[in-house]
């Protein structure tokens, strides 16, 4: 759950990704997708890599991103 304060702030957020958590930096309303670039309201944010530290919005945004490390350089 997000506190007040952390939702409290207009524009993109910035984010720290943990484990089974996330720890907001900056204060805003939302995060964007790494995948799709789509806006992710903080509060239906569920997706994430801890690795990339970056923020997808849905299970396929997540799959198009593990398909492309999958394939060789």
């Amino acid at each position: 759950m997000l506190g007040r304060f952390e939702r409290g702030g207009s524009g993109e957020a910035v984010v720290e990704y943990g484990d089974s958590n996330l720890r907001v930096v900056r204060p805003g309303r939302f995060v964007r997708c790494a995948v799709t670039g789509t806006e992710i309201p903080l509060d239906a944010l569920r997706y994430w890599s801890v690795e990339r530290q970056e923020a997808y919005a849905d299970p396929d945004a997540v799959m198009v991103r593990l398909r492309e490390r999958s394939q060789p350089a």
